[in-house]
C-alpha cells in the first residue's frame, strides 16, 4: 500500500501501485460490450432511430418539419459538431483530473480511451449511464486501482459533474421564474419546482460530508450478534462511507482549485451550445435560460431504460421546449438534429476508444506476464 498524495487523505483506502497488482491487469474481459452484443444493440439502435426519425414527424402531423431537416444551415450544424467534440474533450480533462492522480498507467492517452469507451457503453447499453460506470470501473481495476478507491473517485467525479447540472437548474429556474432573464412563458412546474428539487438533492448529497471517515470501523466496533448481522451492518455502512469519502475528495479538489475541474463546465456547456447551434441552423433563437432549462430537463429522459436514452431524451426535450413557448415544429427539428449529432458523433469514436482500450488492457497483461 502506498502512502497516497495529500489530496487523497479523504479516500477510504489508498490504491496500490499499478505495478504492484500486475496480475489483475490481464484478467477478465471487458464487461457489457462483446462483439455479438455490440451488433445486436447496434441493430436495435438503428431500428429505434429509424422509427424515431421517420415516424415521429408523421405521428405529430409535422411532415413539413421533417423536410426542413434537409435544409438546415450547414455552417451552424458544423459548429454544433465542433462544440460536441469540445464537450467530449472537457469530460476527458475532468476524468484525468479526478482519476489520474498517482496512477502512472492513466496517462492522457488512456484518460481519453476510457471516457470514449464509457460513452459507447452509455449509448449502446444502459439507462442513466450504468453501462459507462461499469466499463469505467473495469478499466480502472485493470489499471491497478484498488476497488474502494475506484468507488470513492467515481463518487467524486459524479458529484463534480452534476454539481454543474443542479446549479444550472437552480440559477436559471429561479431567474426565469422571477423574470430576471428573458424567456417568455415560465411554467412553475418547469422552473420553481426543479429549482427546489435541485437544492434538496444537493443538500442531501452534501450531507454525506458529515459522515465520519471511519464510520465502518465504528460500526464494526459496536456491532454484535450473529455473523450474518455483523456482515449486514458492514455492507450497509459501506455505502455512506464511500459516498462521504467521495464527497470529501471532491471538496479537496475544489479547495485545491484544480484547473481540470473546469472540464465539468466544458462538458455541459459545449453540449448545450451544440443544441443552441442546432436551433440556429433552422432559424430558431431560444432564450439562453430556456435553452439551458430545456436541455437539462430533457436529459432526464435518459433515465428511461432505453439504449442511449433514444426516444426518452427527444420526447422530454421537445415537450420542455414546447412548454416554454417554442413552436412544436421548431422544437422537433432542432432537437432531432442535435440528437443526431450528440448521439452519433461521440458514439463512433467511442467504439474506437473501446477497442483501443481493450488493446491497452491486453498490453498491460502482456507486460505483467513478462515481469
Amino acid at each position: 500500500m502506498r502512502s497516497g498524495s495529500p489530496q487523497d487523505h479523504a479516500e477510504p483506502e489508498t490504491a496500490p501501485e499499478a505495478a504492484a497488482a500486475p496480475e489483475r491487469a490481464g484478467e477478465g474481459h471487458a464487461p457489457l460490450l462483446g462483439r455479438r452484443r455490440l451488433l445486436l444493440i447496434g441493430g436495435l439502435i438503428v431500428a429505434v432511430l429509424l422509427a424515431l426519425y421517420l415516424l415521429l414527424p408523421k405521428l405529430a402531423g409535422l411532415d413539413q418539419t421533417w423536410g426542413r431537416l434537409r435544409h438546415g444551415n450547414a455552417w451552424w450544424l458544423a459548429a454544433a459538431a465542433g462544440v460536441e467534440l469540445l464537450s467530449i474533450a472537457g469530460y476527458a480533462v475532468l476524468f484525468r483530473t479526478v482519476f489520474g492522480r498517482d496512477m502512472p498507467r492513466l496517462d492522457w492517452r488512456v484518460s481519453l480511451q476510457i471516457p470514449l469507451a464509457g460513452i459507447a457503453a452509455i449509448r449502446l447499453v444502459a439507462a442513466a449511464g450504468a453501462g459507462g460506470v461499469a466499463l469505467t470501473a473495469w478499466a480502472l481495476d485493470r489499471a491497478g486501482m484498488e476497488a474502494r478507491q475506484i468507488a470513492c473517485r467515481m463518487v467524486a467525479n459524479i458529484a463534480l459533474q452534476y454539481a454543474v447540472y443542479l446549479g444550472a437548474i437552480f440559477v436559471f429556474g429561479v431567474a426565469l421564474a422571477a423574470g430576471a432573464l428573458p424567456g417568455g412563458p415560465a411554467p412553475f412546474e418547469l422552473t420553481v419546482i426543479p429549482a427546489v428539487l435541485s437544492v434538496a438533492l444537493a443538500a442531501a448529497v452534501l450531507s454525506a460530508v458529515l459522515v465520519p471517515a471511519d464510520v465502518e470501523r465504528r460500526l464494526r466496533a459496536v456491532a454484535s450478534g450473529p455473523r450474518w448481522w455483523r456482515r449486514l451492518i458492514e455492507r450497509l455502512a459501506a455505502a455512506p462511507a464511500t459516498l462521504g469519502a467521495g464527497m470529501r475528495t471532491a471538496a479537496t479538489l475544489i479547495r485545491e482549485r484544480r484547473p481540470g475541474l473546469l472540464g465539468a463546465v466544458a462538458y455541459w456547456g459545449f453540449d448545450i451550445a451544440a443544441l443552441g447551434f442546432s436551433f440556429l441552423a433552422f432559424g430558431g433563437h431560444p432564450a439562453i435560460a430556456v435553452l439551458v432549462l430545456g436541455y437539462f430537463l430533457g436529459t432526464l429522459g435518459s433515465l428511461l431504460p432505453l439504449p442511449g436514452g433514444i426516444g426518452g431524451v427527444e420526447g422530454a426535450m421537445i415537450g420542455a421546449f414546447v412548454a416554454f413557448g417554442i413552436h412544436a415544429d421548431q422544437a422537433v427539428v432542432a432537437v432531432l438534429a442535435y440528437r443526431a449529432i450528440s448521439f452519433w458523433l461521440p458514439t463512433l469514436p467511442g467504439i474506437a476508444g473501446y477497442l483501443a482500450l481493450r488493446r491497452t488492457v491486453r498490453a498491460w497483461g502482456a507486460a505483467s506476464e513478462v515481469i
